[in-house]
Order: C-alpha cells, then structure tokens, then sequence
C-alpha cells in the first residue's frame, strides 16, 4: 500500500528572512495606511442605506431584467434622491436604493417608483420587500457600529495581555489598526457601499488577523524560553519560518471560501466577499511584518525572563 504524503505549500526549514527588510515594509504599511485615511478624510465612504438612510426595494421581475437603462432613464428624472439600481440571484431580482431628502414624503416616492417599475416590466411584478431606513436610525447603527469595533479590539488587546505580557498586546492592536483601515481603504478604492456587513466584514478579519499572530505569538514565545541568547530579530525569523506553512495553508484555504463567495455569490454578496479576500491578504502579512516586528523596539526577553523567575520562585 503505497504511503501517504502531506501536502506542503511550503518546503520544511525555511529560513526566509522576514526581519532583513522590516523598515522597508513598516515603511510601505505606514504608507498605505496614510493613503487610506487621507482618502477617508477626503472623498469619504460610500456609505450604504443603513447607515445613510433611504428606501430599500426588492422587485421580482415576470423575466429577466435585462439592460438597465430603461429604468435608469425613468428613475433619473430628479424627482428622487441618489438612485442604485442592482441585479442578483436569476438576474430576475433587481434591488433598488434610494437615498432620499429625509424631508420628503417616503410613502409617496416609493408610488412613483412603483408606477415606473410596472410600466417598465409589466403588472406581473413582484414587490417583495420595501424597506425604509430613517436618518436617525443611521446615524445609530454608525454609533453601535463603532463603538462594537472599539470594544473588539479593547477585549482583543486585553486577552493578548493576560495570555502574553503587555508588549504583545501593543504589537497586536498595532497589527489590527492597520488591518482595519487597509480594508477601510479598500472600500474607498472600490467604491463599494460601507454598511453593517462591512462592519461585520472588518471584524472578522480582525479575528483572523490576530488568531494568525496568535500562532506566531506562541511559538516566539516558546523560542525565548528554548533558545535564551538568540538574538530577537532571528529569534523572531526562526518562528515565523516554523509557523509559516500553517499561515500559508491557513490563509490559501480561507482565500479560496472568500474568492468562491465574490465570483459565484451575487452582487449583494460582492462587496463583503472582495473585502474579505483583501482583509485575509492583508491580516496574514500584518501577523508576519507588523505585530511580530513590533516586538523588537519592546523588552519582550527580560518581561519573559522576570516571569519565568517569578514562576521559579513560586
């Protein structure tokens, strides 16, 4: 019976060197990162209808939508606010966004769109579901948005902290900031609209993220206690090249779920699935260059070696 082999991404032993070049690549990140919030201050986001407020409207055609510009040429008349018009599922669903004055007499404007819809399509349309979002309602969901992102990363800073020491937590909510407004900036590139599932987007690359660096975390920590004269910035080398399969099988497996959900999942999943492809490429180079680095500026040996006295003694 012939054996079985694991598969391997990457050869055993590696010896890359991850730290050679860290200034070039804490360079290139503060860049990035600076170019996302000078965007975010700027052109802002496209923020989508729950945090804007609006009409959202889901129409079942009797076929296929088809060229949009009908509708488009209907809707585009100056009687409604900003109009999105989208397709999904058969290409027998089209979803229309409507950010309107939130003056204006909702009820009325969802009518109008009715009549244009039904002289475009035909009687047989579907009106499936007709949201409407308020202004005030939006600006809380960007509070709650907010303030649940906050307190992500404050337990996630808290629980690096107790299960490491301190320095690891720095370089942990470090690597998460960037993660964060890298994926921000994404949104501003892209154009896609900013809304809970974004919000839901950022946070679980922030998970990812930062049970990536828990990996790394671990074993650096391992090596401290394994090879005590080991300078930090091999030290530091060695751990990432040993951990580096799993991060590369990892983050492979994860783009693969994330590339599947873009191309086969619809326009309304298409935002969310690009961010999460970006956000995984972007946490997994974070865990290696950003949060593992950082340690190297902090007294992450003589915290271990004071620790482990203290266990000593105990």
């Amino acid at each position: 019976m012939a054996s079985l082999f694991p598969l391997r991404f990457v050869p055993e032993n590696t010896t890359i060197q991850f730290m050679k070049y860290r200034w070039v690549w804490f360079s290139f990140s503060l860049m990035l990162t600076l170019g996302a919030l000078v965007l975010l201050f700027t052109r802002g986001l496209n923020l989508g209808i729950d945090f804007s407020g609006g009409i959202l409207m889901d129409v079942r055609t009797p076929a296929a939508v088809g060229d949009l510009s009908a509708i488009r040429g209907a809707m585009d008349n100056g009687q409604f606010g900003e109009v999105t018009l989208q397709t999904f599922g058969d290409s027998r669903e089209l979803l229309i966004r409507i950010t309107a004055d939130p003056k204006a007499d909702q009820a009325a404007i969802v009518e109008k769109v009715k009549g244009i819809v039904t002289d475009v399509y035909g009687s047989e349309v579907e009106f499936r579901q007709i949201e409407y979002v308020g202004p005030t309602v939006g600006q809380e969901l960007v509070r709650g948005g907010s303030i649940a992102t906050l307190l992500t990363f404050v337990a996630i800073a808290l629980y690096i902290w107790f299960r490491f020491e301190w320095q690891f937590g720095i370089g942990g909510i470090i690597a998460l900031v960037h993660d964060a407004i890298l994926t921000i900036g994404f949104y501003l590139v892209t154009g896609f609209d900013f809304s809970l599932t974004s919000v839901a987007a950022i946070m679980t690359i922030v998970g990812y993220s930062i049970n990536d660096s828990v990996v790394i975390y671990d074993r650096i920590r391992e090596n401290m206690r394994k090879f005590k004269k080991m300078p930090m910035d091999e030290l530091i080398n060695l751990s990432i090249n040993e951990t580096l399969s799993r991060t590369v099988m990892t983050a492979g497996t994860t783009l693969l779920a994330a590339a599947a959900l873009a191309v086969f999942g619809g326009e309304v999943l298409e935002g969310f699935s690009w961010a999460m492809f970006f956000g995984v490429v972007a946490g997994t180079y974070s865990s290696i260059y950003i949060s593992a680095p950082v340690l190297i500026f902090f007294p992450v040996r003589e915290a271990e070696d004071a620790a482990d006295s203290t266990s000593a003694r105990a």
